[in-house]
């Protein structure tokens, strides 16, 4: 895959940047002038400070970083966010505090990872019938009986 083009909006911005070889996704870090508090049960939209372009045909797309999920509490608002290859804003990171305690998050945390992914575009259609299978309308939970 071709580099990643990367625009800084803002002073202070960091590049997305893999923590390991091996690594999926690559860490969004916060781009504040102040620390921001995220009260027990709020969101807060933390800005990235940069704009990018997600190539043609796939999406980026933006997941909890385990550690601060899991240890403080704090993951993406919308469980996933979606970055369209036709955006060209600001990444921003709308973080959940699903904790009981205040968290504040301060410039250049890692606050989400970043991952590109393709996507196919459907062309869809109505039908009067779906074809059948082994499992047809069974849903939530149907599978582990």
């Amino acid at each position: 895959m071709d580099a990643i083009r990367v625009k800084f909006l803002r002073p202070g911005a960091s590049l997305p940047a893999y923590g390991t070889a091996q690594a999926a996704g690559a860490d969004l870090y916060a781009c504040l002038l102040e620390p921001v508090s995220i009260a027990p049960g709020e969101t807060a939209f933390i800005p990235t400070g940069i704009a990018l372009e997600v190539p043609k045909g796939c999406a980026g797309l933006i997941y909890a970083r385990s550690g601060m999920a899991c240890k403080r509490g704090l993951a993406p608002a919308n469980k996933v966010g979606v970055v369209d290859s036709d955006y060209r804003g600001e990444i921003v990171v709308a973080l959940h505090n699903h904790g009981a305690q205040a968290q504040t998050v301060s410039h250049g945390d890692r606050i989400a990872q970043f991952l590109i992914t393709p996507v196919v575009t459907a062309a869809y259609e109505m039908a009067q019938e779906l074809s059948d299978t082994a499992r047809n309308a069974g849903g939530f939970g149907s599978t582990g009986r």
